[in-house]
């Protein structure tokens, strides 16, 4: 889908680009193929024909961090088809949902395996942000509004500037509505443990303080178990999302 986005360019917004969608300009090489492009003049042109061709560069090259800044943010999720070999799936775990409350756990996954660390037990700061630095994508499920604030807020390097595909505000794109486990359930996409499927945010910090009172690791695991299964499950709903997002968009190039 990035191929076909021209939000990139300068100062050029969702109406200019369905313009250039029913003019048949569908994607960068026929813009770049074309001479007369309606709308733009030809010192535009030229000035685009740039920024296309650096974006185009970028994007082979694999610099997801060009795109940052230049794609509006809710528009992140169209680069997640060419990055998501390379995206980290990213939760956290915290005491509370105020500035006040901590850390508690992190996990990561990256598609194939997971990684969750525990604050006081195997939580190492300089491990965590060279593990984060090889990613190119963040996806996550209200992390724009809370987890990477959380994390930058203690831990201002911590998180690279790459692009990140929240997935809470993309499903309500279309229609999907709530929170994560909602969103879940919605998309027919069960836990394997039947404790973990009924738990909510508001459970995990509860097991921890119930680890932090008794040091039973019966609601250490508990906890890790139901952190996994949130990473794990965000690539299913990322893939599905994505896949909706790009029907609607190529659907509304048809209907133009």
């Amino acid at each position: 889908m990035i191929r076909k986005s021209f939000l990139i360019l300068d100062r050029f917004g969702r109406e200019k680009e369905k313009k250039l969608w029913q003019s048949g300009i569908s994607d960068w090489q026929k813009f770049l193929r074309t001479r007369n492009v309606p709308g733009v003049s030809v010192t535009k042109k030229a000035y685009f024909n740039r920024q296309l061709l650096s974006a185009q560069k970028a994007l082979y090259s694999f610099d997801s961090r060009y795109f940052t800044a230049r794609l509006p943010r809710p528009e992140h999720w169209r680069l997640y088809d060419f990055f998501k070999e390379d995206c980290v799936y990213l939760d956290i775990e915290t005491t509370g949902l105020s500035e006040e409350h901590e850390l508690t756990v992190i996990g990561l996954y990256d598609g194939l395996s997971s990684k969750v660390m525990i604050m006081g037990l195997n939580f190492d700061y300089d491990s965590l942000r060279q593990h984060l630095q090889q990613y190119k994508m963040i996806v996550t499920f209200n992390g724009s509004a809370f987890d990477v604030p959380f994390l930058l807020k203690r831990y201002p390097d911590l998180v690279p500037d790459v692009p990140h595909f929240d997935l809470r505000h993309c499903c309500r794109r279309i229609g999907l509505t709530g929170g994560l486990k909602q969103v879940e359930k919605s998309l027919g996409i069960k836990r394997q443990n039947g404790i973990v499927d009924r738990m909510y945010g508001g459970d995990a910090v509860q097991l921890w303080r119930m680890y932090r009172a008794t040091g039973d690791d019966y609601y250490l695991n508990l906890l890790i178990e139901y952190n996994e299964e949130d990473v794990i499950n965000l690539k299913p709903i990322a893939e599905k999302v994505y896949e909706a997002l790009e029907c609607a968009e190529i659907s509304l190039k048809k209907s133009l």
